[in-house]
């Protein structure tokens, strides 16, 4: 009996807008109004409107989007009530602590979190899961530290840059410093599942 097809992804224009509304308005408001309280308004009404977007295009929402997505607007909601920015400011550090530290604990207990996450995209074995795990960890850990130094100690404006574009930037190439670990992986892998060669 033959098994039915996967459903057909979404384009991904529809996830890079769920993952990145709440920033680019955040960016955008932030660029014209250089108020950071202003900017933060753009940051929650971006970020509730990305996953609404996301949830009328796709029917569901993914785990990782869906947790940034609702901690953007719980950190944004903070600096709004209390009218003070060091809420949203500290998300990045909070959030990515806590991501880096799920990972990990994931891995304690044998467990590889981002093949459940991604294992449908990327064929790897456990062994590259492993590492692009504990790699992934300590860039969120990297990352929260840096956003601590950065908001502690530079002006408001050199921190919003860093924020957006800055993270997205520099995990988009921390991504891309993965695939030659990847892709030999999976060549391995395409190589040991391969028939062997009939004798002569």
């Amino acid at each position: 009996m033959s098994q039915s097809p996967p459903p057909p992804q979404p384009p991904r224009w529809i996830q890079m807008v769920v993952d990145y509304a709440g920033l680019v308005v955040f960016g955008g408001v932030y660029l014209v109004s250089r108020n950071l309280m202003t900017a933060t308004w753009g940051l929650v009404a971006g970020s509730a409107a990305g996953l609404l977007f996301g949830l009328a295009m796709q029917r569901k929402l993914a785990l990782l989007p869906l947790f940034t997505g609702l901690s953007a607007m719980l950190f944004g909601g903070l600096s709004l009530v209390f009218h003070n920015t060091v809420f949203i400011k500290m998300k990045l550090t909070i959030v990515d602590g806590l991501l880096a530290a799920g990972l990990f604990g994931a891995l304690a207990f044998g467990k590889l979190p981002l093949k459940v996450l991604l294992g449908e995209a990327l064929k790897l074995s456990d062994g590259a899961w492993r590492r692009l795990t504990v790699r992934y960890a300590a860039f969120f850990i990297f990352a929260a530290v840096v956003n601590e130094v950065v908001w502690r100690t530079q002006p408001e404006a050199t921190w919003v840059l860093f924020r957006f574009p800055g993270v997205p930037l520099a995990a988009l190439l921390f991504s891309f410093t993965q695939l030659p670990m990847m892709m030999k992986d999976m060549k391995a892998q395409e190589e040991a599942a391969a028939p062997p060669p009939p004798s002569e």
